[in-house]
């Protein structure tokens, strides 16, 4: 079992909305009860669909600034900056787009 992966290896799932990830660690990986990690990238300036999980989802802000919205609490985003989406939470996300696509490393782990 291979229990590392590179970007460069993913293969990026296109999401429409200006949304798309790359899925990195995942069970081919040996993540176990649902964990498992990406990068996601956020070109629109309207907010993503709706989501929400049964699990908790982390965030780390690699670039780019934009908005969240979790649980209907909005909050502005920058790099260098981490938070949670709690399970069963609804969230989304659009970019600000000024010079780069918000882009996030994501984390699903049970709650």
């Amino acid at each position: 079992m291979k229990y590392y992966m590179h970007k460069k290896d993913a293969k990026e799932v296109l999401s429409g909305h200006g949304h798309g990830s790359f899925p990195l660690l995942t069970a081919e990986h040996g993540c176990t009860g649902g964990c498992c990690t990406g990068i996601s990238y956020y070109t629109a300036l309207e907010y993503t669909p709706p989501a929400v999980h049964e699990d908790q989802e982390g965030f780390y802000v690699i670039k780019g600034r934009g908005v969240a919205r979790i649980a209907g609490t909005e909050f502005s985003v920058e790099p260098d900056m981490s938070f949670i989406a709690p399970a069963g939470a609804v969230h989304q996300f659009k970019c600000d787009c000024g010079e780069a696509p918000l882009v996030l490393f994501w984390f699903h782990a049970q709650a």
